[in-house]
């Protein structure tokens, strides 16, 4: 069964990896020491907090499953469990790519989102 999880990232920066074959992560990742992500339940307030008015992002929906034992879901925002990928993500991971535009009222437009 596939898990779901979801990284909201600026479109160079995906095109970047892209090129590479290799999502390393955003510079608040690298900082961190691991790649965020979040699930369908949290990945609107993730925009919300982190990316609020910002345009020219794209939503990336990751099979977790396929990641192995490098994901980790810790305790973050909320007390709630976020997923963590401590490494690089494997494009291989990726079910797909869409826009995440702005909408008149300003905030993120997201697709269907699945939950698992």
């Amino acid at each position: 069964m596939s898990q779901f999880i979801y990284k909201i990232t600026p479109e160079a920066s995906w095109r970047e990896a892209e090129a590479k074959g290799r999502f390393t992560g955003a510079p608040i990742d690298v900082a961190d020491g691991f790649i965020h992500f979040s699930t369908a339940g949290q990945v609107k307030e993730t925009a919300a907090k982190h990316f609020a008015g910002q345009a020219g992002l794209l939503l990336v929906a990751i099979d977790g499953s396929r990641l192995g034992a490098a994901l980790k879901y810790e305790v973050s925002r909320g007390g709630a469990l976020f997923p963590h990928l401590y490494g690089a993500l494997d494009l291989e991971a990726v079910l797909w790519v869409r826009p995440l535009p702005l909408g008149a009222d300003g905030t993120h437009q997201f697709p269907a989102l699945e939950a698992e």
